[in-house]
This record gives structure tokens, sequence and C-alpha cells, in this order.
């Protein structure tokens, strides 16, 4: 099986009832081809020379995706934008800036090639599974975009205060994901860590210089040269952490309520995680209720039915919640909130027809939509890794399944 063989293959559109009433916030859509929402705000913001600080959205929206999403600007222009890989056409003018409390959901349109016609025809099958069964609200792999070679958490350091170590896992460790240009300003980093003159002379003008550049003059300060990478940089690296230990929650739960037999064990870039199948009516009930708050030193769980839980899995991680904090600097933290445990895709349709990029194939169309912070891939996990789809297919086709998911 194939995915996003072509862009339009994997279509993302942002779901709002945000209110353009007049004020002083210009608003925006953008929409993105194959470009990652902080590289598109970037740009944004060098072709209008604004201050980072006046422009907000909503949530980052996958790299290799059509995609749209709104953008606020205070007192920004009130025209469009025009770029090589996204557009940004105004909408009118709104009282606040638009935030990720503001989304409602996401409306995903996905297309699953290179199929044989007995897999596709599974796929569709599984569309009431899907419905019943309910879907597991992990993070998926686009949320460990920061997780370096290392497999260690940039977070872990920062919140045990080895701002070194944290700083030069976010400047100096190869990441699968690294352009070319980051690959050698990371090996420079590495070759020079610590000959902070020799390193700077070695690289081209870039926020990584501009760090390197303070530890000149202050060569042990890894404290405040960490404080120096951007704060939405910082966020993401807490997000990262945050999520991963929500998933282990996640999936411990449903390994402790579901039985053995009905769950299966699916593989993520960060971990491996619980789904399962043919839930039973208690069960439904029963996980369908749960909202699991995000870990962090910020949440109360004395004397709720979670408190064990919790401690049992971050115990089990090395970790506890009390040390899930950030003491420097002050403008980064934890997330505070919860998140259902399990989800239902909304007006879930699929079809399958001939795939006409691949002769004598079949392509499974899906459409659906998501509540907020929710993830497609986990929805074509579910379909694509479902025990009761891939029992007979060949062996190459399960392979190639498996491999696609896990890029996502």
């Amino acid at each position: 099986m194939k995915l996003k063989c072509l862009p339009e293959d994997f279509q993302v559109e942002e779901l709002s009832e945000f209110e353009i009433q007049g004020g002083n916030y210009a608003v925006y859509k953008l929409t993105k081809t194959s470009l990652g929402t902080p590289e598109a705000i970037e740009a944004i913001l060098r072709r209008w020379k604004i201050k980072r600080e006046h422009i907000s959205y909503g949530g980052l929206k996958d790299r290799h995706a059509i995609t749209q999403q709104y953008v606020t600007i205070s007192r920004g222009p009130r025209r469009d934008l025009n770029q090589q890989n996204f557009t940004l056409v105004y909408q009118g003018q709104t009282k606040q800036h638009f935030g990720p409390t503001d989304i409602s959901g996401n409306r995903f349109h996905i297309v699953i090639r290179d199929l044989p016609r007995n897999v596709a025809q599974k796929y569709v099958n599984l569309r009431e599974s899907l419905l019943v069964d309910r879907l597991p609200n992990y993070f998926d792999d686009q949320r460990f975009g920061s997780l370096g070679a290392s497999r260690e958490f940039i977070a872990q350091p920062w919140c045990a205060g080895n701002y070194e170590r944290a700083l030069w896992l976010a400047l100096a460790e190869p990441n699968p994901h690294d352009r070319p240009d980051d690959r050698e300003e990371k090996r420079i980093l590495r070759d020079n860590w610590g000959n902070w003159v020799d390193c700077k002379a070695k690289l081209a003008q870039s926020s990584r210089r501009s760090i390197v550049t303070y530890l000149c003059d202050h060569p042990t300060n890894f404290k405040n040269a960490f404080a120096l990478i951007r704060v939405d940089l910082r966020g993401l690296f807490l997000s990262a952490y945050q999520s991963y230990l929500w998933n282990h929650i996640l999936a411990e739960l449903i390994r402790s309520k579901v039985w053995h037999e009905r769950v299966y064990e699916v593989g993520l870039s960060a971990q491996q995680v619980a789904f399962c199948t043919s839930l039973t009516m208690e069960e439904q009930d029963e996980l369908s209720r749960v909202k699991l708050p995000l870990p962090s030193a910020r949440i109360d769980l004395e004397g709720s039915a979670l408190e064990a839980h919790y401690e049992n899995v971050l115990r089990e991680l090395g970790i506890e919640l009390r040390e899930l904090r950030v003491k420097y600097p002050r403008d980064s933290f934890f997330s505070k909130g919860e998140r259902p445990a399990l989800i239902v895709p909304h007006n879930l349709q699929m079809a399958m027809a001939s795939d006409e990029q691949y002769s004598g194939r079949y392509k499974v169309t899906c459409d659906f939509e998501l509540p907020r912070g929710s993830y497609a891939t986990i929805v074509l996990k579910r379909l694509t890794l479902d025990p009761t789809a891939v029992s007979e297919r060949t062996h190459e086709a399960a392979g190639s399944s498996v491999a696609v998911a896990e890029e996502e």
C-alpha cells in the first residue's frame, strides 16, 4: 500500500466557528502544500516584516499534505499573500487572536493506493468496526519530530536542570528529519562542542550561531543559552515528552481494561502502544467515559481512580509527576488539560475504486472528521494494521503497510 503518492491524496481542512466580526486582528486562511506550518509562518514573518508575537494560529498541520488553517495577525495587512508552497487569503477582521481552543476539529480526505482488490475491500468493510469500537486517541508520530538519534526527549534533561544536555540535544543531535544545512551545522557543533570561538567561525549565520555567539562570552552558562531557543520550539520539546507519557498511560489503561486476546501492539516512532478490536459494550462504555489529564506537576489526582494508574506507569518510566515541571525559563510550561481516551471519526465515508496510478490495483478513499488534537494517521493505523484486515495479505503487502504507516 502507498500513502501520499500525490499531494491531493492527503488533505486537511481546519474546522472552526470562529467569528469574523470586526476588530484589530486580520484573519487569513492559510493553504499550504508540502510545507510545515512553522516554515509557512516564518515565511510570512519575513515577507511582511511582522513580529512573531503579532501572529497566531491554532495548531500544526501535516507537512506532507494539502492543508487549510486559520491565521490571525494583530493589525495585519488587509491583503493576500502568494508564495511558492502556500497562499494566505484575507478573510476579514476579528476582535481576538485565533488559538488552539478555537479549533472545533479537522476534516480529512485521504487516499490509500496500490492495494490488492481483497485488501481494499477489507478496509472498506472495517468502516463499521471503526465507528463501533472507537479509536484510542494517541498522539501520533508527527508529535515526536524533535526526538533524535539517542531517543532521549529534550524535555527530560531540561526538567532535571541539566541545561547543557538539553542544549546539546536541541542544537547538535542528529535527527532523521534534518535538512542538509541542519545536518552540517549539527556536525560542526558536535565536533567543536565547548570550543565556542572555533565553532562560531565555522557556522554560517543562523539561530544556532546566535546561541554559540552568546556562549563565546558565557562559555558555561548553558541555562541562559538554552533560553535563547525560540519559545515556540521549546514548547514543542515539552509537548513531545508530555505526549509520549500520555500515550504510555493510555496504552497501559487499555491493556488493563480489555481482554488480552483483543489487544494488539502497534509501533509508533517513539513507543509501542496498544490497540484493540471487538470491544464489549461494558469496555466501550467504561473507556469512552475516560478523560486522561495531560501529565505534569500541575495536575491533582489525589483521591481519583486514576492516581495509582499514573503513579505506576510513570514509575516504570523512571519519573514522578512532581518532576514534570520547568524551573527556567518561566515562559515555558507543560500544557494543562485532559484528553478523551477514545474517539470516533465523524461523517466517515469509505469507498474503493480502480487506482489510476497503479494499473490493476485499487485505491480506498477515506473522508472523515476528528475532534481537535486527534490524528488522522491513528485512524489509518487502526485501519491498515487491524489483525482481521491483514490476516489474508501476502507478506509483501503486510510489510509495506506497516512501513508506510510508521512513516506518517
